[in-house]
């Protein structure tokens, strides 16, 4: 499939999972056209590797947001995607680790932001060093803060079994728990797209 074309397929997939609606984040109490149930997911068909089955086994929750990526942000997807198979994790914990980094940072390796930002939270996955998660130097390390996520994700029993959201919430501990379902899609599709890039 070429590229404009996937494009349009994926465009049009996008504007599907957000009911119309195609700009910026989902807000808390977003909801799908109905409920609970599960959306159709597009993929790149021609691309080999990522097994589809488990990138979405739920069904994407809510509405859907979906960012234009710098190359800058299509590099942390590449280095979650490689600290994702070094921790021995599949598709579904890249997905979940994506999905997280896109809310947490919109996949920015962001430094310290003054009054902007939440307490010390740092990196692609904001996370702080007075919380245990590393040094500055360390968490703002896209494979070593990627491989800190996946060691909590690898704590939460049943994660595999859980909708993106919760079990990203179980290891961040957001005041925004909901957040995370609105990049589901996205990450899959990244996922797919990078999985053997």
């Amino acid at each position: 499939m070429n590229t404009i074309m996937r494009k349009s397929v994926l465009g049009i997939a996008g504007l599907a999972f957000a009911g119309g609606v195609f700009a910026g984040p989902a807000t808390a109490h977003a909801a799908s056209p109905v409920e609970g149930t599960p959306v159709t997911v597009a993929v790149q068909a021609d691309k080999p590797g990522a097994d589809k089955g488990k990138l979405i086994p739920h069904g994407v929750q809510g509405a859907q947001s979906r960012i234009d990526l710098s190359d800058e942000q299509v590099g942390n997807v590449k280095a979650i995607v490689a600290a994702t198979k070094k921790a021995g994790m599949d598709e579904r914990a890249a997905v979940v680790a994506i999905a997280t980094a896109l809310q947490e940072s919109k996949l920015e390796n962001l430094g310290h932001l003054g009054e902007r930002n939440d307490h010390d939270s740092q990196g692609l996955f904001q996370q702080r060093p007075s919380s245990g998660w590393g040094t500055v130097e360390q968490i703002t390390d896209p494979e070593y803060s990627t491989m800190a996520f996946l060691k909590g994700l690898k704590q939460v029993d049943g994660w595999q079994d859980m909708p993106l959201t919760k079990a990203a919430q179980t290891v961040q501990v957001s005041a925004y728990p909901d957040h995370y379902a609105q990049w589901e899609q996205q990450a899959a599709d990244l996922v797919t797209e990078h999985w053997n890039s």
